[in-house]
């Protein structure tokens, strides 16, 4: 193996992390002496040994001399575990092979500076690609200390997401609702504005084995959201925060007797300051979430420039009519004024196709 495979090695050790591990970053670690591995590990749950720590406890021989394959650089502070560079100076372990460097002031070099300062080798930018695009949420986080939220939708190919009557269950194929409980799973949180819930009720859970469920937000700006809707009944499952524009405590009162949490944000054009949400998520450590809103919440976090990536989940079906798009609003006034977003991945997921995009300029002044 070459450099690259043990690092794409190390990828896939990181993304059994995935979803665990949140708000850090998922890390891989691989050890390799004499052409062989001999140890291997990644970071498993948030508050538990890094990725380094767990390949050099996994040795099956002295690491003296060997290389190490790690897909972030080296942390090397005291955080809820010790630094892991005193861990690779102590293994003896000869050169360290890095993927991406770690953005977090605490870490952004000084790991590697460490490591080089007591005689180790260090060659960086190893399938940097591959190892960033593994940790987007979290190196946005640490940068913004806001989440990096997708903005996900599921459309027939002439762009409704239901039909004339309302109806959207099913647009696409298991296959590709099978992914979307994997992204439930992997992200902080999943919000929806109350309009979701008032149609169609849904409960915004993970469905699949061995996972966890993420926070479910509720844009609920006047406090509409039914108490006997399956997102407050069941708290016992999945937390619930309600973000609002209600300063009346009595009206809280049912919500925070049926277990959800209540965050009181001021209004931007009638509607909650979804900028001051971001920032309030933030600061309680949420560091990604997935927007399963409707139109009119798409609309509302794309103008107040809160989203990163978009996710448009294509099925090869037709509904016509004046059913409603992915995104309501007024919409731009001239092409010009578009949101631009990246050259999209393409991923045929079942029988429909998954376009994946960066936002990469908003041009519509909101």
């Amino acid at each position: 193996m070459d450099e690259i495979e043990y690092m794409r090695l190390a990828i896939q050790l990181a993304k059994q992390g995935c979803g665990w591990v949140n708000p850090n970053p998922m890390v891989g670690a691989v050890i390799v002496k004499e052409g062989k591995i001999i140890g291997q590990g990644y970071h498993e749950k948030c508050g538990e040994l890094h990725a380094e720590r767990n390949a050099l406890a996994n040795c099956q021989t002295s690491a003296t001399g060997a290389t190490l394959y790690v897909t972030l650089e080296p942390c090397c502070h005291h955080g809820r575990t010790p630094p892991c560079t005193e861990a690779i100076i102590e293994s003896g372990i000869s050169r360290v092979v890095v993927g991406s460097s770690d953005p977090n002031p605490l870490v952004a070099g000084k790991g590697i500076a460490i490591l080089r300062s007591h005689g180790i080798e260090v060659m960086e930018n190893v399938a940097k690609d591959e190892c960033d695009k593994l940790n987007e949420s979290f190196f946005h986080y640490i940068r913004h200390k806001t989440p990096y939220v997708i903005m996900k939708y599921a459309m027939t190919m002439d762009g409704k997401i239901a039909t004339h009557t309302g109806k959207s269950q099913w647009i696409t194929g298991q296959t590709a609702r099978k992914r979307v409980h994997e992204d439930r799973h992997r992200y902080s949180a999943i919000m929806v504005g109350v309009g979701t819930i008032l149609t169609d009720d849904p409960m915004l859970t993970c469905r699949l084995e061995n996972s966890k469920n993420p926070l479910r937000i509720i844009c609920d700006t006047n406090l509409r959201t039914p108490l006997q809707a399956k997102i407050i009944s069941t708290t016992d499952t999945a937390p619930t925060l309600i973000a609002t524009a209600i300063t009346d405590t009595n009206r809280h009162r049912a919500y925070l007797d049926a277990g959800c949490e209540i965050m009181v944000l001021p209004k931007k054009d009638k509607h909650i300051d979804l900028n001051n949400l971001m920032q309030r998520l933030g600061e309680k450590q949420i560091d990604s979430l997935l927007l399963e809103g409707g139109a009119t919440l798409n609309w509302s976090a794309l103008q107040s420039g809160i989203v990163n990536k978009v996710q448009a989940y294509v099925a090869p079906k037709l509904f016509g009519g004046n059913a409603k798009t992915p995104i309501a609003g007024l919409g731009v006034d001239y092409p010009e004024g578009a949101f631009v977003l990246s050259k999209p991945n393409i991923t045929q997921v079942g029988e429909d196709i998954l376009l994946e995009s960066e936002v990469i300029q908003c041009l519509q002044e909101s």
